[in-house]
């Protein structure tokens, strides 16, 4: 239990690691909390840092969550300590030790965990993000409409409704959701900025 607990708390300190923080100070000297959306993830670097450090910062995101997943595949034997392991990337990365709690929204880190779990599952929820994102050109909207279609994508995968990987794929969904709130109000209020927006 206690060795389980270890791979846990790296799985957090790996999803803590403040890749879009780092890319702000270093290239451009900006604190990417207070600038932009404020998240720390590659949508906000794009718009305040370059296309390249977001392109970089979007690829080492979901290494951590696809690590971390594949870290208790490797190490623990139940696989429920396989979404655990991604939760508690996903958690780091939204709420990171070492931004006090000030984060992304773990859309990359998710995407990751997915990948890890069920390559099927994880890039038919990246072709409905990409499809989403051509036609409206708002990464936000693409987000959440990848969110919601990841439980289904799961569900048709694994063929139960009860089974761990299908709850925690609900429960990654209303996160990821909730963390896009206040972009759902701009949305409906029809002000939510496009990818090449710095607003």
């Amino acid at each position: 239990m206690y060795f389980n607990i270890i791979v846990l708390a790296l799985s957090y300190l790996l999803g803590s690691f403040p890749t879009g923080f780092l890319c702000g100070k270093y290239f451009k000297n900006i604190d990417l909390r207070l600038v932009g959306s404020g998240s720390t993830g590659a949508t906000n670097v794009l718009r305040n840092v370059g296309k390249w450090p977001a392109l970089f910062v979007f690829i080492i995101d979901v290494l951590k969550g696809f690590i971390a997943v594949k870290i208790a595949h490797i190490l623990i034997t139940e696989n429920i300590y396989e979404v655990l392991s991604g939760l508690f990337a996903i958690a780091g990365h939204i709420w990171p030790i070492w931004l006090r709690g000030r984060g992304g929204k773990a859309v990359a880190t998710g995407l990751g965990m997915f990948i890890a779990l069920s390559w099927k599952v994880g890039f038919a929820s990246l072709g409905i993000f990409l499809i989403m994102l051509s036609s409206s050109q708002i990464v936000s909207l693409s987000s959440i409409t990848a969110a919601l279609f990841i439980p289904l994508f799961m569900y048709l995968h694994i063929g139960l409704i009860n089974h761990s990987f299908t709850l925690f794929s609900m429960l990654v969904s209303v996160i990821v959701i909730w963390k896009h709130r206040t972009n759902i109000k701009r949305i409906l209020k029809g002000e939510e900025p496009k990818i090449k927006s710095k607003k």
